[in-house]
């Protein structure tokens, strides 16, 4: 065998070794390759409590219970599942009943959910305070009516487009 061979030899059995890892890493987490799930998946899975994931919805309207220091419990809901959320700390400035939000923590139990970290989403129409403040100083500010109606949750999609 001359040294081109062999050396062709070593190039492909090692590509041929790293798409088989790469293929067996991708089928472990293909579960967890999702960024976040939704009270119906999450309800459907039923992952074992301390399982450690992301849960994304809308915040339900009437759910927003402020506790003791900092501690704050709502439900995320997807329109045909709620999950109750428990969280301690300072909550996002966009955070609001009806908003979506994303929870990073464990499963506490059945329909329960601890999380550590709350991230508030908006659609693609969000505009700072201040900004829209100056434009409307200016005058240059358009009120569109479509931004300003609530629109239907969909998982795993960003928020505000529409079909």
């Amino acid at each position: 065998m001359t040294r081109k061979h062999r050396r062709l030899t070593l190039i492909g059995t090692a590509g041929f070794t790293l798409a088989i890892a790469v293929g067996l890493i991708l089928f472990a987490l293909r579960d967890s390759i999702v960024f976040f799930y939704g009270p119906t998946e999450m309800t459907e899975k039923a992952p074992p409590p301390g399982t450690r994931l992301r849960i994304g919805g809308l915040v339900k309207r009437g759910s927003l219970i402020r506790g003791g220091s900092s501690t704050v419990t709502f439900e995320v809901t997807d329109q045909k599942r709620d999950i109750k959320v428990s969280y301690t700390g300072l909550l996002p400035d966009l955070f609001r009943e009806g908003q979506g939000v994303v929870a990073e923590g464990t499963v506490q139990g059945p329909g329960l959910f601890h999380a550590d970290a709350v991230l508030a989403k908006h659609d693609e129409r969000y505009m700072p305070k201040d900004v829209t403040d100056k434009l409307k100083r200016t005058g240059t500010w358009r009120n569109d009516e479509k931004s300003a109606q609530a629109q239907e949750y969909q998982p795993n999609r960003p928020m505000g487009l529409t079909e």
